[in-house]
């Protein structure tokens, strides 16, 4: 009889933290095999389809036999073009497209790969907690050490950069930020930027500003570009994902864009790594970079009304929270007496609600609590008088 092999799990993998999001999932699944009625507001995956000519454009891209060979690791050129001309003409920003910029797997894709191209062991990535899990997991698996920069109230969830030791800025080399924030849903500065330009250049740091969520915002308020900013291109990249503005999470497309010196550092990484994405899906990633914008207008619309029910219903229950002005997400404090997780599990088994614990997202996020606006207003709004009931 054969004997199984047997093998431990490689360190690197030993030494992750349990990733939130499969915790949350496994949470779902044990609640609905209960027969319960959930309200899932946990992750922000975009209740809402991808629009209609984005998946058309997809439909005649697929039929087209071009598109069945391997792609372009770095993107096709004409995915790339489309990049550099949103760039231009939402933030007045100039762009290569050969050069300063590279397709993505989706964003977290950079994330996870983007310390393979610059740190050694020993190297110290700096990130804001709390954040996207995946920030520090990146910095692992490259054999370096990560610095978590506090994000609280106090200092509007901006990190006080003057507050990294001395020896931990010198052994600094990557700094991942992200504004609109997730999870606290704060936006950045124009202030803010120049003074991560100045820091990055001080101190020969790279600067990855994480923007997944720029296109999703409230009352008009459109938030900045890093890249606006100058000097950014000198110092750093921005990420981009077309899951959250296009509801296309399942469609894992994306974009980094800055430094051409960065740029390529990661187009290394990602032409050993991968065989770039598929030509029929970046086809329609041009369809939406070029969407005309009261097709979004319709999106942020709808989820300013989900905004606006919750936040009613989070006032009357006394909860405090700051209406986000970008994000589809409402960063919440727990109720006096309650842990990030305890408010979690209340609002589950009490009312059948999943949130996503703050905690979750790193020990700055303890006492928070993280709602999703991804289901109907209708949902919402029951959302609210269940958490009634209970608290």
């Amino acid at each position: 009889m054969t004997k199984p092999v047997k093998m431990p799990l490689a360190d690197r993998i030993n030494s992750l933290p349990p990733y939130l999001f499969e915790a949350i999932d496994r949470m779902k699944q044990e609640t609905l095999s209960a027969g319960v009625d959930l309200i899932d507001v946990s992750i922000g995956d975009p209740d809402m389809p991808t629009p209609s000519h984005i998946v058309e454009r997809m439909k005649a891209a697929v039929e087209n036999p071009e598109n069945h060979r391997y792609p372009s690791s770095a993107g096709m050129l004409s995915y790339r073009r489309a990049v550099s001309g949103w760039y231009r003409q939402r933030f007045g920003v100039s762009l290569e497209p050969e050069t300063e910029v590279l397709s993505l797997i989706g964003s977290k894709e950079a994330v996870a790969h983007f310390p393979l191209a610059f740190i050694n062991p020993g190297d110290t990535v700096l990130y804001t907690s709390p954040g996207y899990p995946v920030y520090p997991v990146g910095p692992l698996f490259a054999g370096g050490q990560t610095h978590a920069l506090p994000l609280t109230a106090d200092n509007g969830f901006l990190p006080d950069l003057e507050s990294i030791p001395q020896d931990v800025l010198g052994k600094a080399k990557l700094f991942f930020f992200n504004y609109p924030n997730n999870p606290t849903t704060a936006c950045a500065t124009r202030e803010f930027f120049d003074e991560v330009v100045e820091f990055a250049s001080r101190n020969n740091i790279i600067a990855c500003h994480d923007a997944a969520y720029s296109e999703i915002y409230f009352d008009g308020k459109k938030p900045l570009s890093f890249l606006e900013v100058d000097g950014a291109k000198d110092v750093g990249i921005e990420l981009h994902s077309l899951s959250k503005t296009y509801n296309m999470t399942g469609w894992r497309l994306g974009f980094a864009a800055g430094s051409k010196e960065i740029i390529a550092g990661l187009a290394k990484i990602k032409s050993n790594m991968d065989s770039g994405v598929f030509q029929a899906v970046q086809e329609a990633g041009i369809a939406a970079l070029e969407t005309d914008d009261s097709v979004l207008a319709e999106i942020r619309n709808t989820y300013q009304e989900r905004r606006d029910a919750l936040a009613e219903g989070l006032t009357s229950l006394g909860l405090e929270f700051s209406l986000p002005e970008a994000s589809f997400y409402i960063w919440t404090k727990a109720p006096a007496g309650h842990t990030s997780s305890s408010f979690v599990e209340l609002l589950l088994k009490k009312a059948g609600i999943l949130a996503t614990p703050g905690n979750g997202f790193g020990d700055a996020g303890e006492g928070y609590v993280r709602f999703a606006l991804t289901v109907s207003v209708e949902r919402v709004r029951e959302a609210a008088e269940r958490m009634k009931e209970v608290l």
